[in-house]
C-alpha cells in the first residue's frame, strides 16, 4: 500500500473533524427585558451554523418545566443545539420562572409569563435576530409545565404562533390544587375554581378552528399526566381539530423529552417548509 495514502487518511479525518466543529450552532445566553414585569430575564438563543443577517429564519420557542429555568434544555439535552443546524431554524429557550406556569397571574405582578413569552420575548427576538416575523415562522413547545405553557400560549396567541407542541404536558391543572406552586399564581382552587377551569388547556380548545394551528404532543404511557393528555386528544378529535398525538413507552423523564424533541423538531421543520424535512 502506498505510504502517502496512509498518511493522507488521518490528515483528512482530522480536517473533517475540524470542519464539523467549525460548523456547530452558536449558543448564546442573552438578557431580555419584560416591561410588564419591569425586570430583565435571561434566555438561551441557539443560532444555526448557517445563520446570516441576510436570510430570515423561523424560530422554535422551547419552554422548561416546573422548578427549571431557561438553561435546562441546553444543559440536560446538549444535542438540542444540533437541531438548529439540522433544520436551519433558531431555537429560543425561554424562562418561565420556578413555578410561573406561563400564566399572567391575577395576584402576582411580577409573574406575567404569558405576556412575556407570548408577546415581549417574541418582539425582542424579532428585533435582535434575522427572523421570519410572521406566525408561519414561529412554533412553540415545551415539557411538563412548559408543555402546558406552550399550548396555552399558542391557543391564546394564534396571531403569533402557527404551530405548537407539548411533551408530557400538564394540560389539565385541576388535579393539582396543592402541588407544583399553581395556587401561588392563580390562588387556591377552593377559592377561585373559575381561574383553574379557565386556564386549563383542555378547556381552551374552543379557541381553535380546524387547521388554525399545527399541533403535536406526546406523553409516556407510564407518565402520571398520561390520562390528561389522552383526554386532550379525545377532545380535539371531537372538535375535528387535526393534530399529531403520540404515546410511547416511558415516564416523566429527561430521557423521554430528549428523545421527543427530535420528533417534534421534524414536525416543526415540516411546518416551516424546511429543506431537511
Amino acid at each position: 500500500m502506498n505510504i502517502k495514502k496512509l498518511l493522507f487518511i488521518p490528515l483528512f479525518i482530522g480536517f473533517a473533524v475540524c470542519s464539523l466543529k467549525a460548523a456547530a450552532a452558536t449558543v448564546d445566553t442573552v438578557l431580555t427585558h419584560s416591561a410588564i414585569m419591569n425586570k430583565d430575564i435571561k434566555a438561551v438563543v441557539i443560532k444555526p451554523a448557517d445563520y446570516s443577517s441576510t436570510k430570515k429564519y423561523p424560530v422554535l420557542y422551547l419552554l422548561h418545566g416546573f422548578s427549571g429555568n431557561y438553561s435546562d434544555w441546553i444543559k440536560k439535552v446538549p444535542a438540542v443545539a444540533g437541531l438548529a443546524d439540522t433544520y436551519h431554524f433558531i431555537i429560543v429557550c425561554a424562562d418561565g420562572d420556578f413555578a410561573g406556569w406561563y400564566f399572567d397571574s391575577p395576584i402576582i405582578k411580577d409573574s406575567q409569563y404569558e405576556t412575556y413569552v407570548g408577546t415581549e420575548l417574541v418582539n425582542w427576538v424579532d428585533k435582535h435576530y434575522s427572523t421570519i416575523t410572521d406566525r408561519k415562522g414561529r412554533a412553540i413547545t415545551g415539557l411538563s409545565m412548559g408543555g402546558h405553557g406552550a399550548l396555552y400560549i399558542a391557543f391564546k396567541h394564534l396571531d403569533k404562533f402557527g404551530a405548537a407542541g407539548s411533551m408530557s404536558g400538564a394540560v389539565d391543572i385541576r388535579p393539582f390544587p396543592d402541588s407544583f406552586g399553581i395556587e401561588r399564581v392563580l390562588g387556591k382552587y377552593s377559592e377561585h375554581p373559575d381561574r383553574w377551569e379557565q386556564n386549563s388547556v383542555v378547556n381552551l380548545i374552543y379557541l381553535l378552528k380546524p387547521n388554525s394551528l399545527a399541533i403535536t404532543f406526546d406523553v409516556g404511557y407510564d407518565d402520571f399526566l398520561y390520562q390528561a393528555n389522552q383526554e386532550l386528544h379525545e377532545k380535539l378529535l371531537e372538535r375535528k381539530v387535526p393534530h399529531d398525538y403520540t404515546v410511547r413507552p416511558g415516564g416523566h423523564t429527561w430521557e423521554f423529552w430528549g428523545n421527543s424533541i427530535n420528533y417534534q423538531a421534524l414536525f416543526f421543520s415540516r411546518f416551516f417548509g424546511g429543506k431537511n424535512s
